[in-house]
């Protein structure tokens, strides 16, 4: 079974590369962490397979908040993220969601239709 995760960004905050980084590590860490409750064998497997991410882009929050909905409709490991709002952004941002890790197929169901980052 080939796994990966998935992390979506929103476009239209125009994060510096650094600030966007952070943000990608604590979709993928937070779903990571709700996996090992929830998937512990898949993360397992995922981790142990090369732990493959990939980052993918939405224009704004709107489209966002559409995907993040769609992926728990699938019944997917999702984790939101909202910014504390401490260096560059209004705390509560919206600034990305990650997914999985969980079967690529599965997630592309989802995501299938956008672009990377």
């Amino acid at each position: 079974m080939d796994l990966k995760q998935v992390i979506v960004v929103r476009q239209d905050l125009k994060l510096p590369k650094g600030k966007l980084a952070a943000q990608v590590a604590h979709a993928s860490a937070e779903c990571a962490l709700l996996s090992s409750k929830h998937e512990p064998e898949k993360l397992r497997e995922w981790r142990q397979f090369g732990a493959k991410k990939i980052v993918l882009k939405v224009p704004g929050e709107k489209e966002l908040l559409q995907f993040f909905q769609r992926a728990k409709d699938e019944g997917l490991v999702t984790y939101l993220i909202s910014d504390a709002g401490k260096t560059v952004i209004a705390p509560g941002t919206k600034t990305c969601f990650g997914i999985g890790p969980d079967e690529e197929e599965k997630i592309d169901r989802v995501t299938g239709d956008l672009q990377m980052m």
